[in-house]
């Protein structure tokens, strides 16, 4: 997209990283899932446009070891919260202080990551994601590492085999994206009670992933739940995603 803007900073451990922007006005910070990359997940299906007509300025930062960030593959440049470390330290390059904060799936947990390490955004999103994916990060630990460990050797339809098609098409870095999975760390559901901004989950109708969306947002004290077409996989393509999202910040 022409009028999309890319820049890179350095993180907390000299890792360089990039992030996107589109848009001008009240700045809204989204997160990208696991395996993809902000032009994949927010750009390429029009969710950043339909946000940013809406007056934001949004700003899509590429995971370490995704994108168009670095892919470090040595294991120190992913200690535990490395993710949640790296949003925070976008937040303070760009210094941010009145902004919207959210993500799709990894993104979401990443988000809850942030808020319950400090991050004070006005409103939050989270998508892609259940109360268990936030509660309890092992089970997708050990998904994930099968399918990395395991390239090629995978049922073709299975979920494996439709998660590595999909690590071809973003040309993700296997060896990158197993340090990755050291950096999960679990949210105690009492921190979730504890979110009190406005907050929209809004989920796949088929996704049930990362567990239930529902059930994410009955734990959220300030929550409203919105469901579109699709699965996890699936749901970044359908329009319905940004416009949901749009709508949120636009009430």
């Amino acid at each position: 997209m022409a009028n999309c803007r890319t820049e890179h900073f350095e993180s907390f451990d000299g890792v360089r990283l990039a992030w996107h922007e589109l848009g001008e006005g009240r700045p809204v910070v989204l997160i990208h899932g696991y395996f993809s990359d902000a032009k994949t997940n927010w750009i390429r299906y029009g969710h950043a446009e339909a946000i940013a007509a809406e007056g934001y300025r949004v700003i899509m930062p590429d995971l370490r070891a995704h994108g168009q960030s670095d892919r470090p593959h040595d294991p120190a440049a992913y200690p535990p919260d490395a993710l949640t470390r790296d949003g925070h330290a976008l937040i303070a390059h760009l210094g941010l202080t009145d902004y919207d904060l959210g993500g799709y799936s990894l993104g979401a947990r990443t988000t809850s990551r942030m808020l319950a390490t400090g991050a004070t955004p006005k409103r939050v999103i989270f998508s892609g994601m259940g109360l268990d994916g936030l509660c309890h990060t092992g089970r997708r630990q050990d998904h994930f590492r099968n399918i990395l460990t395991r390239l090629g050797e995978h049922e073709r339809g299975s979920p494996e085999w439709l998660a590595e098609a999909f690590l071809k098409t973003t040309g993700g870095d296997p060896v990158a994206l197993l340090g990755i999975l050291d950096t999960f760390v679990d949210t105690p559901a009492e921190a979730i009670a504890g979110f009190a901004q406005p907050t929209l989950v809004v989920s796949g109708a088929e996704d049930f992933d990362n567990g239930s969306a529902g059930e994410l947002a009955e734990a959220l004290p300030n929550a409203r739940y919105a469901e579109v077409p699709g699965g996890h996989m699936s749901a970044v393509t359908k329009p319905e995603l940004g416009q949901a999202i749009a709508a949120f910040l636009a009430g």
